[in-house]
């Protein structure tokens, strides 16, 4: 898997979107309003998908930094293979894939 496959992608159509947004404004009709207003649900649901990848992506930073300062500590202390600690984050945090969007759907 490459690190391209793993970048979440926008579950959303920001351009309909912005011309549905557009027309609603320049062209106030009950037809364009209502359309415009039923983004607002996909918008939110986007929003609650990217603030749970982005702490997801918080708390593996976390744990990566956490064990890169367990290492730190180990080799220091004289531990006879400091690395595992990094080892360890390093497979847990392969371990996760991000959902594709057809989960989303």
């Amino acid at each position: 898997m490459t690190n391209e496959s793993r970048v979440p992608r926008p579950t959303i159509d920001q351009e309909a979107i912005s011309t549905h947004f557009h027309a609603a404004r320049h062209r106030a009709t009950p037809t364009a309003l209502w359309t415009a207003l039923a983004d607002i649900p996909v918008l939110l649901a986007e929003v609650d998908r990217l603030a749970d990848l982005l702490s997801r992506t918080r708390w593996d930073f976390a744990d990566l930094l956490a064990a890169a300062g367990a290492t730190l500590a180990a080799d220091r202390d004289g531990e006879p293979d400091p690395l595992a600690y990094l080892r360890d984050a390093v497979a847990e945090h392969r371990a996760w894939v991000p959902p594709d969007d057809s989960e989303l759907r």
